[in-house]
């Protein structure tokens, strides 16, 4: 099963946006990391709301999920770029 069949064709656009911002954010020193991820769901879920063409649920449902793809993308990068 692959999450990228449930993200709506024009949602994907938020993918890279999303990953943008949570560098953006990274770099201040305002922000602590831990709460990256959930600025990034917040932001995820308005742009998508925002973006329309379907039910409210259905929309939060897509943000939810391209920040999910942001966050976990991210996060194996991460990791595959660790050195044990």
């Amino acid at each position: 099963m692959e999450i990228l069949n449930y993200i709506l064709e024009n949602r994907l656009v938020l993918v890279p946006v999303l990953y943008i911002i949570g560098e953006f954010i990274k770099r201040t020193e305002y922000i602590k990391d831990k709460f990256i991820p959930i600025i990034i769901l917040t932001i995820g879920i308005i742009f998508s709301v925002l973006m329309g063409g379907d039910t409210v649920i259905n929309n939060v449902n897509q943000g939810i999920l391209v920040a999910g793809v942001t966050v976990l993308g991210n996060q194996l990068m991460k990791q595959i770029g660790k050195e044990d």
